[in-house]
């Protein structure tokens, strides 16, 4: 079991998960990633918010926890987004990515939030069948939405999960 919370507002712990997430994001997103600074800068809006996921690590009688996953998303109003989740590839098949949502979507009832949507590429089955299993139905499809040089031009799937 993975703990998932709130970005922390210390100033040092602050710097520490922002960086940490930007090493994960260019790992997990390498054609399109989200460095420090953007998400610092996002993060500046009162609309957006980061849950992170820890995983406990014991090694040589010493305990600290090790950031495993991530998940950036928006609220405004009665409907959120979700703008980013990741996992670091040494921990992904662990249902890390789960729980993270499963947290967002309690925060989001807490928050009588009606809806949560994402986009995720048509090609990405993994994410789709993560999303699936979460009650995210898809709702709309943007043809040929990424555009890679020398590569064919891939479908954007917008997914929905409602929860009134």
């Amino acid at each position: 079991m993975f703990a998932i919370e709130a970005l922390p507002t210390n100033a040092v712990e602050f710097e520490h998960v922002i960086q940490t997430v930007a090493n994960i994001e260019a790992i997990v997103q390498p054609d399109d990633a989200w460095n420090q600074k953007i998400l610092t800068e996002l993060l500046e809006q009162d609309s957006i918010s980061l849950l992170i996921a820890y995983d406990q690590i014991e090694e040589e009688g010493t305990s600290y926890r090790e950031i495993v996953g991530y998940c950036l998303y928006q609220t405004t109003f009665e409907q959120a987004e979700v703008l980013r989740i990741g996992t670091d590839p040494e921990h992904q098949r662990q249902g890390i990515a789960s729980q993270v949502l499963n947290r967002l979507h309690e925060l989001l009832q807490f928050n009588q939030v009606d809806s949560l949507l994402l986009e995720v590429r048509a090609d990405n089955t993994a994410a789709i069948a993560l999303y699936e299993q979460q009650a995210f139905n898809i709702i709309h499809k943007r043809k040929g939405y990424y555009k890679m040089p020398h590569k064919p031009a891939v479908d954007a799937l917008i997914m929905q999960h409602n929860y009134i």
